[in-house]
């Protein structure tokens, strides 16, 4: 009878394969559904490209944004390779002419072959990145207080109503004469298009972060402000112990949205003020009025929105490594 016990209560082990597939399985949904709206959107925009007939033809679709996508990556490496050669030539110059006369001071020249789309990206990128870190280091300081006190929120709520809504179409003209007027220098350090896009993202991007960080630190807890005051905090200890970490999810909140908010204006000030990068890469595409244009401007619109994702996702995961709160669900 214990014989027939054993046997019927018997199970076998857990292989690890097991264990595995368990984890692949309970994973699946995840990682298949955006899977699928991502084939879906692809068989929509496939189908609904072949429809539709432009002045420059027909719409392209993902195979021929492919193809760009591919010629992209070449006219870069092919620029790259030129400019390798160019500075090789240089160097080998200079060589023999400092073998000839020693006292010769060899110049390097800067190669002058036009931007790869490549390193539109980057320019725009190094330019909301410098707007943003602009932006965040007036923003929360500013929210900071605001939240702090009262007499401070209401002398300074109403510029933010007045200018949060202001187009970037509209700072820009002003943002271009006033640093035309100030930024005057015979060896500057930044170009001017660089310091008139950074300072347009930066006058955008401002009020998200600065509004959020003002209602994180003014709903803090009443329980945490009093102790505070019966611990005796200094201001520096009750700022870093009591307020920072209380209304960080709400900083980081209007950090992202400041992000995204000053990714789209870097794009449309540099396609209207003909400034370097993607929005400049896209206007001359279009000015181009090639049968290629268009797919290549689907191309930099498709990485335009890929970029914004990334970013977002890095301030996510920067949020969740200073964050006190492990357990909250972020998104």
């Amino acid at each position: 009878m214990s014989k027939m016990a054993n046997i019927l209560s018997f199970s076998p082990a857990k292989s690890p394969m097991s264990g595995t597939m368990g984890v692949v399985y309970s994973r699946a949904p995840a990682l298949l559904l955006p899977l699928i709206g991502l084939l879906m959107f692809l068989a929509v925009w496939n189908g609904v490209a072949k429809s539709i007939d432009t002045s420059l033809g027909q719409f392209p679709g993902p195979a021929q944004v492919w193809e760009q996508a591919g010629s992209l990556i070449t006219e870069h490496s092919a620029q790259r390779e030129n400019a390798n050669a160019f500075y090789s030539r240089q160097e080998e110059r200079n060589a023999a002419r400092v073998a000839q006369d020693p006292t010769y001071e060899p110049k390097i020249r800067e190669y002058t072959g036009s931007p790869t789309f490549f390193d539109q990206i980057w320019t725009s990128l190094y330019t909301v990145m410098v707007g943003f870190l602009i932006a965040s280091v007036i923003a929360v300081p500013v929210g900071i207080l605001c939240g702090l006190s009262k007499s401070a929120y209401a002398a300074i709520n109403p510029l933010i109503q007045l200018f949060k809504p202001v187009s970037p179409l509209a700072w820009l003209p002003l943002v271009t004469m006033v640093v035309s007027a100030l930024y005057v220098s015979d060896d500057p350090m930044f170009s001017k298009s660089f310091v008139t896009s950074a300072l347009t993202v930066s006058l955008c991007c401002l009020w998200p972060t600065l509004i959020n960080t003002a209602v994180g630190v003014s709903a803090i807890d009443k329980d945490l402000i009093n102790v505070s005051k019966v611990l005796r905090l200094t201001p520096m200890s009750h700022l870093t112990k009591i307020i920072l970490p209380s209304s960080i999810p709400m900083i980081f909140t209007g950090l992202r949205l400041s992000l995204g908010i000053g990714w789209m204006v870097l794009i449309a000030a540099e396609m209207l003020a003909q400034n370097p990068g993607l929005g400049k890469f896209v206007w001359d595409e279009f000015q181009n009025g090639s049968s290629e244009s268009l797919a290549r401007i689907m191309v930099a619109v498709l990485t335009i929105g890929a970029i914004g994702f990334i970013l977002d996702r890095i301030m996510l995961s920067v949020q969740r490594a200073v964050s006190w709160d492990k357990t909250s669900v972020l998104r």
